[in-house]
């Protein structure tokens, strides 16, 4: 079973790291739904991504995710592409130059998004990332996206904040993946409390949204659905690099999901490859048969209703897709 994703502008990364002959430069394509796309991979589903190439860039790019196995389905453009070169030679990540690339315009949108409706059309699970930068495509090309996505029967998972969570959100996104500071930095919540989040999380669902995760760095992650709200404890790892966890989080989630299991399962699989992946440096990378063993150290747990702001809102219900995913016999 396969899957489709839209990374709208994939990032050519450019890191430097120690070696003991001399620095080592690694050139990768990258992006939030490169590293969706990577760790789907490592788990064995087909994936193809529908994105934009821009300029030399878009061209490096092609080859390196053609490299990994990825289905590309790409409009092609002349400009400057999203890129970045980090020098990681003294531990730390530093930023050495960043470029989010040529802002999407019209005619290219109207392409991107009939080229999207046309890759998916053999998947069942279409994931929704976001671009390089807040300017390089509108929010509402998302929601109208979802929409269209949902009527023609495929089950919408984003991983998005901003305006464009917003987007989805009122499209009926099935599944929402967000972090707690991005629910912070969009105002959802004033502090990022239990009480805070899970009301949150409600309100999402009541907008609109099927189901919503929220991150939480360190610690357990929030799942809301139509049955309650799960906490989800991952094994603990010493951390090598943060950024890409939730790609990989994601990235599980959905492999699982394509396999038809339920929603509060599958939710294991995706805690387990995001656990893996901060032990290492590549982003959205990790051992498929690691990452199946330690799915068994994830530990679920109910979480009680133990106020107004934890009961579940009037508002929309799941749709019949993530019904299926999310079936009442789910372990908890």
């Amino acid at each position: 079973m396969s899957v489709t994703i839209l990374a709208p502008s994939p990032t050519l990364t450019v890191t430097v790291e120690d070696h003991p002959q001399g620095s080592e430069i690694h050139v990768h394509a990258g992006g939030q739904g490169v590293w969706q796309a990577r760790m789907l991979r490592r788990l064995q589903v087909p994936v193809t991504m529908c994105c934009l190439l821009t300029g030399e860039v878009g061209r490096t790019l092609r080859h390196l995710m053609e490299d990994e196995d990825v289905t590309v389905h790409a409009l092609t453009r002349d400009g400057r592409g999203s890129a970045y070169v980090h020098d990681r030679r003294g531990g730390e990540r530093i930023v050495v130059d960043e470029e989010d690339g040529d802002p999407i315009g019209r005619h290219d949108l109207d392409d991107l998004y009939s080229a999207m409706l046309r890759s998916s059309d053999p998947s069942s699970v279409v994931v929704l990332s976001g671009p390089a930068g807040d300017d390089t495509i509108p929010a509402d090309f998302y929601r109208r996206l979802t929409i269209d996505l949902r009527a023609a029967g495929k089950t919408v998972v984003a991983d998005l904040a901003g305006e464009r969570l917003e987007a989805v959100v009122t499209g009926g996104v099935d599944i929402l993946k967000v972090s707690h500071e991005e629910l912070k930095a969009d105002g959802l919540v004033s502090a990022v409390t239990d009480d805070e989040i899970i009301t949150a999380m409600h309100r999402l669902r009541a907008d609109g949204a099927g189901a919503v995760i929220v991150t939480r760095a360190g610690d357990p992650l929030l799942l809301a659905d139509a049955q309650g709200v799960l906490e989800v404890t991952p094994p603990p790892f010493e951390e090598t690099e943060t950024r890409g966890a939730g790609d990989s989080l994601t990235a599980g989630l959905i492999a699982a999901l394509t396999r038809s299991e339920n929603l509060r399962d599958a939710i294991t699989l995706g805690a387990a490859a995001g656990a893996l992946n901060v032990t290492r440096h590549g982003l959205g990378t990790g051992d498929a048969e690691l990452i199946e063993s330690l799915r068994e150290k994830v530990t679920v747990r109910e979480v009680p209703a133990t106020g107004a702001g934890d009961r579940e809102p009037e508002g929309r219900v799941s749709p019949d897709g993530l019904a299926a995913l999310a079936e009442p016999e789910a372990s908890s």
